[in-house]
């Protein structure tokens, strides 16, 4: 087991807060070329902030949902889709303590490992061959793929002894092909390009049922004890990403801001925006919205928490009301945006204005079928009314 000290909650937010204005001075940068700067790549590795949800004994830190949250908002706050591509990878890394040791001692070999993944098979398909797996197809959406070493993937495997089921398991990037058609409205600096394989092989001992990973159900001895892995794979997903969201939001707010003073609402006789009635209403309904996220991306995390900490088993409705937090969160921090930008006046339209930008952030994120206000909102009222929740993914 490592000695290292490990960095508390305050020590990682002040290593973001000293990053920040590297992310931000590139966040642009990242948007116009679909991928992160390398300069924000080294930077987030640099202070440590992708080795929080790898074990200990690699160097990881093994932090909490709420250091998660907090984190992970504070880099979205500087920029966005850095934000998105840490939480994927974290997700990623995270998953990876589910499978055997050997498969661990294999990725982990580099505590500042970057891995991106997919929980769905997308065209991806697997067949047994001696050893292992032979796998074809294409993943889409894989974000952070062009600055990872890894790939956690999944495929349908086609068993010729029975039914096809769902497999996952991690790939070396230099195994797989890149299909550069990361062309999107928002989240643009994320490269969340497709990935293709073709006839890569994946040894036996690197492949796990998907349910299993997505149920959090661990293969792994040395992690058995360990409280972060005492929850379900999807709900540990809503409590990484659900920061992006509400770090987006407050960067929204910052750059209104910013701008608020010397402005003036054109064709009007106010002296100054910030004088007149209706912008005491907006940024307060938008304030108050973005405290309404923030409430639900800390009740996500302290559940997760409490439950890892305690072992308890997790009910259905807990697992549903994750999804549903992640979704209110979204919902609400895309209304405060929509506000906000919406009383910015004609100027903001500039691409040198940054706060269309973010917007057009949050409306990405709030596409994403893992994030969907209304999505996630039905799976929670389906179990509330006693039904099944009519997905595998919760």
């Amino acid at each position: 087991m490592s000695t290292f000290a490990v960095p508390s909650r305050d020590e990682l937010l002040l290593r973001v807060a000293e990053i920040a204005p590297v992310l931000r001075s590139h966040a642009a940068w990242s948007a116009e070329n679909r991928r992160l700067h390398e300069e924000t790549v080294q930077a987030l590795s640099g202070a440590g902030l992708f080795r929080m949800r790898i074990p200990l004994r690699y160097g990881g830190y093994e932090a909490d949902a709420r250091t998660m949250v907090d984190v992970v908002t504070e880099v979205a706050r500087a920029d966005g889709s850095a934000g998105w591509v840490l939480a994927s990878s974290l997700i990623a890394g995270w998953g990876l303590g589910l499978f055997p040791d050997e498969v661990q001692d294999e990725v982990f070999a580099d505590p500042d490992v970057r891995v991106c993944a997919t929980i769905g098979p997308g065209t991806a398909t697997a067949v047994p061959v001696p050893g292992g797996i032979l796998v074809n197809g294409s993943w889409p959406f894989i974000s952070g793929a062009l600055s990872s070493q890894w790939q956690q993937s999944a495929a349908i495997f086609l068993d010729p002894a029975g039914q096809p089921y769902p497999v996952m398991a991690p790939v070396p990037m230099a195994e797989l092909e890149i299909v550069d058609d990361w062309h999107t409205s928002g989240l643009r600096g994320t490269g969340s390009v497709t990935t293709t394989a073709k006839d890569v092989f994946i040894p036996q001992e690197r492949v796990l049922p998907a349910p299993a990973v997505l149920g959090g159900q661990s293969v792994s001895k040395l992690n058995a004890d360990t409280p972060m892995y005492r929850a379900p794979f999807i709900v540990v997903g809503a409590a990484t990403t659900v920061g992006v969201c509400v770090g987006l939001a407050q960067a929204v707010q910052d750059a209104f801001f910013e701008r608020l003073p010397g402005r003036k609402i054109a064709y009007t006789e106010y002296p100054s925006q910030s004088e007149a009635p209706v912008t005491h209403l907006r940024v307060a309904e938008a304030a108050m919205k973005i405290d309404e996220a923030q409430f639900h991306a800390q009740r996500l995390a302290a559940l997760v928490d409490a439950k890892c900490a305690s072992g308890e088993a997790w009910e259905m409705t807990e697992r549903a009301r994750s999804r549903a937090d992640e979704g209110a969160a979204a919902r609400l921090t895309l209304e405060a945006a929509q506000i906000l930008a919406g009383s910015s006046g004609g100027s903001s339209a500039y691409t040198k204005v940054p706060l269309q930008r973010m917007v057009g952030d949050l409306q990405t994120f709030n596409l994403h079928a893992m994030m969907n206000p209304d999505v996630n909102a039905e799976t929670y009222g389906r179990v509330l009314c006693g039904l099944e929740p009519n997905t595998y993914y919760i």
